[in-house]
């Protein structure tokens, strides 16, 4: 049987694992641990930012080893790096947002609905909204912003409302990429841990296999078919370190929280996102932001009692990561549409009734980057990027032509499962 090597755990990586495993013998490399839901309450978060230990983003990964903080410019970037990639610390949203591909005409209907054959998606939680959650629906559709309850990945009437979608689900009602792993491991898939992709080798313009790094051994991977879909960080940078270079078109959709102090709020007891506002080049959705509430200064209430509305925002794609460090900053058009964004958030958040001298903006921050090797009308059918080698794939949002300034999970799923049914 021939070998496939597969570079990541998370989204693509998993579905291209579950879909290749049995046509392929396939290796799953994760450059870090399993992952485990962070134990840490929030009492005792709280009592750590109290002491004023809590300095800066970057010391998230000592208490929580599978999220990685950067910083780039004025934002921080965040992702997971365990298994599971970022899948276990997103919100479990399921939106397709493959307008841009369509319009390469690449038509994924058939990807989308095997995934809502293989997952379940449902708007459950909405039952389980608490009182001020439909507040601010209400205020949304009075406002003519057309509120939809947000889709979620799972089984939400296993949802016990404890907010700690983003710190790894503790019920398991959310679903994440290690479901997908699972079965490729039960159809006999090898999934490595703290297995560091170092580069991918290629030899007479074909990827002869990955070069990683297992715990402090240099070992080689060999393969018929190298996937690489380490996300959209990881992927340029395994890229260049392997000699091919991508393009300067890193986006991240960027997230920006506009909250304000309400007394007995408990949005951080809800699921997150519960529901969504589309707007152009950006969405709306109430939000409990750890990473403001630890970090930022300004974020002075109890977390019981602070009401946000994270604005999520489809952002310019110029920007650029290597082995090192990451080169991203909005643009003058990105800071104009995100002021557009706070006034749309304070509005509502006056209507609710907070006062504008009790709301406060959190982190900028961001966890959904792509784009750098996008793919272009010439290669819609092949799903293959010019660059790459014939048997060396992508299956990550790196391929995406422009920033969602949206979940993004679902259609990374979709996109992977063409990526297969090409290879296959």
């Amino acid at each position: 049987m021939k070998h496939a090597v597969v570079v990541g755990s998370g989204a693509g990586g998993a579905t291209v694992a579950k879909e290749l495993q049995g046509r392929f013998a396939v290796t799953v490399l994760e450059a870090r641990q399993e992952f485990h839901p962070l134990s840490l309450g929030l009492p005792a978060m709280e009592l750590v930012k109290g002491a004023g230990l809590l300095l800066d983003e970057r010391q998230m990964s000592l208490f929580f080893p599978t999220l990685q903080a950067r910083k780039a410019a004025d934002m921080v970037l965040v992702n997971g790096i365990g298994l599971g990639g970022t899948t276990t610390i997103c919100t479990g949203n399921a939106l397709r947002m493959d307008r841009g591909l369509r319009a390469m005409g690449i038509d994924l209907d058939d990807e989308f609905a095997e995934v809502r054959r293989e997952i379940p998606i449902t708007t459950a939680h909405q039952k389980r909204w608490r009182q001020h959650t439909r507040r601010l629906f209400q205020i949304c559709c009075e406002l003519g912003l057309d509120p939809q309850p947000m889709p979620k990945m799972g089984d939400y009437e296993r949802c016990v409302g404890c907010g700690r979608c983003v710190l790894g689900c503790p019920t398991g009602a959310k679903w994440d990429s290690r479901r997908f792993l699972q079965i490729a491991r039960d159809h006999g898939a090898q999934v490595i841990t703290h297995c560091r992709a170092l580069r991918v080798a290629t030899e007479n313009g074909r990827a002869t296999g990955v070069v990683a790094r297992h715990g402090w051994a240099q070992q080689f991977y060999p393969a018929d078919v190298v996937v690489v879909a380490a996300g959209g960080l990881g992927t340029p940078a395994l890229l260049e370190s392997s000699g091919i270079p991508c393009e300067p078109r890193l986006f991240v959709d960027p997230v920006l929280c506009v909250a304000a102090r309400w007394e007995n709020a408990r949005q951080c007891q809800e699921v997150e996102m519960p529901f969504v506002v589309q707007r152009d080049h950006y969405i709306l959705s109430p939000y409990f932001d750890y990473v403001s509430f630890l970090f930022n200064k300004a974020w002075r209430c109890p977390a019981k009692d602070t009401l946000g509305i994270t604005i999520k925002l489809a952002d310019s794609a110029t920007g650029s990561i290597s082995r090192r460090q990451v080169h991203k900053a909005l643009t003058m058009a990105d800071r104009e549409r995100l002021c557009g964004a706070i006034e749309t958030g304070r509005d509502i958040l006056r209507r609710f009734g907070a006062k504008d001298q009790d709301m406060f903006l959190g982190t900028l921050n961001a966890g959904h980057p792509g784009g750098m090797l996008p793919l272009g009308e010439g290669e819609a059918a092949s799903m293959h990027h010019s660059r790459l080698p014939d048997n060396l794939y992508v299956a990550d949002a790196t391929l995406l032509p422009q920033s969602l300034g949206n979940p993004s999970i679902l259609t990374i799923i979709a996109v992977a499962k063409r990526v297969v049914k090409l290879i296959a």
